[in-house]
């Protein structure tokens, strides 16, 4: 066998910029003036530091400068790089990139360790090529990159679940393989919550506020059933995919909080204690990458690390957008089924589309709509992971992909239509509950930015690239066209967003057709057009979001707080947790400065627990502090029973609280873009309301719009609409389709008055209230015998009962033109004023309804 010819180590320049030249089969022929800013900037200020985080925008080539600083670093110092990417489909662009576009020599490395090829990890292990790999890859717990130099993390903006997911066990009601845990899981923690919650839990409600509901169990109530959750947990996630997240968890579940909503149990820690992970704290350095870095400090939680140097962003791009986009908002003039047809004609104008959806069922849903009535090809997202090679290929075709709004690029004229079918805001249960329960939504205020810009920036991915985007759904059309949010948002895109919202605005779908024609032809009448948005983007500026220097001053401390709990340092954590409390000044952060009151507080009542004795005084004193922060979150209502001397919080409050979060949902799902599905909604009810027919319904639509949670079931001897908000459940008999000249007989009295049976028996959330049966009817007299049976029975005369309807749409009209977002703590407390006006609180109302018994107002004929 011959000996192989060792190559000599060649020199290496002194900045990573440099060292493209050297690479013969590079097909660019060389990096742009931005690219050699930034990567020099690297190499002449941050080579020793720790932790450091580069921010190209989206199109600036971003790839091109994280490959080269790796290549650059492994030849310079024989070190060993990790270059990570969030999913396979990235790895496999990444590496088809550095190979055919860079002329870089790497190696991708994606399925399971042990299928890894010998050579790959040869070469990996000498230093010899630079590795290209998922999150996940670094992120279990028994990695093969347990030795890493250097790690160079890609979309870091994306990659919390990825980061955040070895420390989270996540218990999902529907997968069959966790279907027993989370049952045993549910009946564990039953006996802390209340049956409305519980029901919630066990998906037995199905409604718009029901998938955005999020509910924690407070620390002294995890503390309490600790050691049985642990039991549950071991006896079955041996042969789950939860195994590995539960052994990195399980002998700090102090450390951890458990949220819950009606599809799934989460467990998790607030910040993901990435410096017990060996494999990402002993690297010499963690480079991070991202489209945007944002300035509140939401990159240290997310990777739990504290200081991160920032180097500066290339001059000029704080005005210069990446590519055209020509924004459709199809909602604001045409109807659902009309939308859905606008989607087929401008499909089959493109020939290729891509559309993004929030669920699964969604994107099954599209797909067969575009096979049965386009006739074109699907992929989804399984389909393009490798290679998205055979789409592109593809004349006529649709890439349809669930629950991804990042890392799919179809550049140049590989796409020119994107649809985005809604975007959730939230990505997991933590997010949601902070959100929308705690009024801390300024916290993610930068995160979700940066998931939109992500979302809409899919298929112009450099200066010369143009797409049209067509936005749908829930929620995204409200934040992109959301006058209030506009102004933080980059200079181009505010003018590209109204330009497409004056162009949807009372349009047509053969309106809308032809602009998307002219718009794919990029001519002279496109460019004409298109002078409209440059001068726009002239004219406009972009704000920082408020709080952010309070939240990156703090995040040190919050670091420090997690891990002092996750070490069982009570005392440490709570020093931290004030030390937070200390620098949350602004206002915005009323929601902020109650979440940590309540940290504060738990770490205070563990430390207690532990022997601290000095701590229990605090604890009580952060709860007090936490409920007092803020009327608007209900949820702290809940440590009433930690707070000095037990003290109790008006129920009143609280229950007008849980309906004010119900009505922040209808609105979601009813969207602010445009008046159409409200005045639809409200419609629905007056109209219904005059109806013998849809009566009914119409009454259990009000309900819900009012914030109650409402049903009606048609079975024998079952009562009409029933209204439940906390401990308050109000179950009508709708008589009002009578003469007011008749009277109430015998049958109808003894079946208002067995409601309140019926409902215990049958709707497990009313067992915790007080039920009052109420008679909504225009007579106004009984017969003797009834009048025995309506003993605890309200009446609700027709005539007030309209009117008080009339009011409650007036007002609900009247907060929509405020609303901004779930968890505006400012709205809601002056929404619950206007409530507490029109008499539509619901305790209040139950009282007054009492007041008013059918045995006493009707006449005995």
């Amino acid at each position: 066998m011959a000996f192989k010819k060792v190559q000599p180590k060649g020199s290496v320049p002194d900045s990573p910029d440099e060292l493209l030249r050297d690479l013969p089969r590079r097909k660019i022929p060389d990096v742009l003036p931005h690219q050699r800013e930034i990567m020099r900037s690297y190499a002449e200020t941050a080579l020793g530091i720790p932790d450091v985080a580069l921010q190209l925008p989206t199109g600036s080539g971003k790839t091109l400068v994280g490959l080269l600083i790796a290549e650059w670093r492994r030849r310079r110092n024989q070190e060993r790089v990790v270059y990570l990417c969030t999913t396979r489909q990235l790895v496999n662009q990444a590496v088809e990139q550095a190979e055919e576009k860079y002329g870089l020599s790497v190696r991708g490395f994606t399925g399971r360790a042990k299928d890894y090829d010998p050579a790959a990890r040869a070469d990996y292990r000498n230093g010899d090529r630079l590795a290209i790999t998922t999150y996940s890859s670094l992120f279990n717990t028994n990695p093969f990159f347990d030795d890493a130099d250097i790690v160079i993390v890609d979309d870091v903006h994306a990659g919390e679940s990825y980061v955040s997911g070895l420390w989270s066990v996540r218990v999902d009601r529907t997968n069959p393989e966790h279907r027993a845990l989370h049952a045993a899981l549910r009946n564990v923690i039953k006996p802390h919550l209340d049956l409305t919650t519980f029901s919630r839990l066990e998906g037995k409600w199905d409604s718009a506020s029901e998938r955005r509901w999020a509910d924690k169990l407070p620390t002294p109530e995890f503390e309490d059933v600790r050691g049985e959750i642990a039991e549950v947990l071991d006896a079955h996630v041996a042969d789950t995919d939860l195994k590995h997240s539960w052994s990195m968890i399980r002998e700090h579940l102090s450390a951890c909080h458990l949220y819950f909503s009606s599809q799934e149990i989460l467990i998790r820690p607030l910040i993901p204690p990435t410096w017990t992970h060996a494999p990402f704290l002993d690297p010499k350095q963690r480079i991070y990458m991202s489209a945007t870095l944002g300035a509140g400090g939401d990159l240290e939680r997310m990777v739990g690390r504290h200081p991160i140097q920032r180097l500066p962003v290339p001059k000029g791009w704080d005005r210069q957008g990446v590519g055209r986009r020509f924004f459709i908002f199809p909602d604001m003039s045409l109807k659902e089924e009309d939308v859905t047809l606008l989607r087929r004609r401008l499909m089959q104008i493109a020939g290729r589309s891509l559309v993004l959806v929030p669920t699964d069922k969604m994107r099954d849903e599209i797909a067969k709509d575009v096979v049965e009535n386009l006739k074109f090809r699907t992929f989804d997202a399984d389909a393009i992971e490798d290679s998205k090679k055979p789409f592109v290929r593809s004349k006529e075709a649709v890439a349809i992909v669930a629950s991804r709004y990042d890392g799919i690029d179809f550049p140049g004229n590989e796409c020119r239509l994107l649809f985005i079918e809604g975007l959730p805001k939230a990505t997991n249960l933590q997010e949601k509950f902070l959100m929308s329960r705690m009024g801390a939504t300024v916290l993610f205020n930068e995160r979700i930015q940066t998931r939109v810009l992500q979302a809409i920036g899919r298929c112009t991915r450099s200066l010369e690239d143009f797409s049209a985007v067509v936005v749908s759904g829930e929620e995204l059309p409200e934040y992109l066209t959301d006058i209030k949010r506009k102004k933080f948002l980059h200079p181009e895109l505010q003018a590209e967003l109204s330009f497409g919202v004056e162009q949807s605005r009372d349009s047509t779908a053969d309106g809308i057709v032809e602009n998307f024609e002219t718009f794919l032809e990029n001519g002279k009448d496109w460019e004409n057009v298109n002078q409209q948005i440059v001068t726009a983007r002239a004219q406009a500026a972009q704000s920082v979001f408020p709080a952010m220097e309070d939240l990156s001053r703090v995040v040190g401390y919050e670091i420090e707080f997690q891990t002092a709990l996750w070490q069982g340092d009570y005392e440490s954590a709570v020093g931290s947790a004030e030390r937070v409390l200390g620098g949350l000044d602004a206002s915005e952060l009323r929601g902020y400065r109650a979440l940590w009151h309540y940290l504060a507080g738990s770490a205070s009542w563990l430390g207690a627990e532990a022997g601290v004795s000095s701590l229990s005084a605090k604890a009580r004193a952060h709860f007090d502090h936490a409920k007092s922060a803020t009327r608007g979150i209900p949820w702290l209502v809940r440590l009433a029973r930690y707070q000095s001397g037990n003290n109790n919080v008006a129920s009143d409050d609280s229950v007008l609280m849980e309906q004010i979060e119900r009505v922040e949902a209808m609105l979601v799902k009813l969207g602010t873009v445009h008046d159409r599905s409200f005045a639809l909604r409200e419609k629905d009810i007056l109209e219904g309301l005059e109806s013998d027919d849809r009566f009914e319904h119409a009454h259990m639509l009000l309900g819900e719009v009012v914030g109650f949670e409402a049903g009606k079931i048609e079975d024998q001897g079952s009562p009409d609409p029933w209204w439940i908000i906390g401990d308050v459940c109000l179950v009508f008999e709708d008589h009002a389709g009578a003469k007011d000249s008749s009277a109430i007989d015998v049958t109808k009295a003894r079946q208002v008055s067995s409601h309140p049976a019926w409902m215990v028996a049958n709707v497990p959330a009313s067992k915790d209230a007080k039920i009052l049966p109420v008679l909504v009817t225009p007579v106004k007299k009984a017969h003797s015998a009834a009048i025995v049976h309506l003993a605890g029975v309200a009446l609700w005369p027709l005539r007030d009962f309209k009117e008080w309807a009339q009011n409650a749409l007036a007002a609900l009209r009247e907060v929509r033109k405020t609303f901004f977002e779930p968890g505006d703590l400012t709205w809601r407390e002056k929404t619950a004023e206007l409530f507490q006006q029109n008499n539509l609180s619901a305790r209040p109302l139950f009282e007054k309804l009492k007041t008013v018994p059918a045995a006493k107002y009707l006449k005995p004929e």
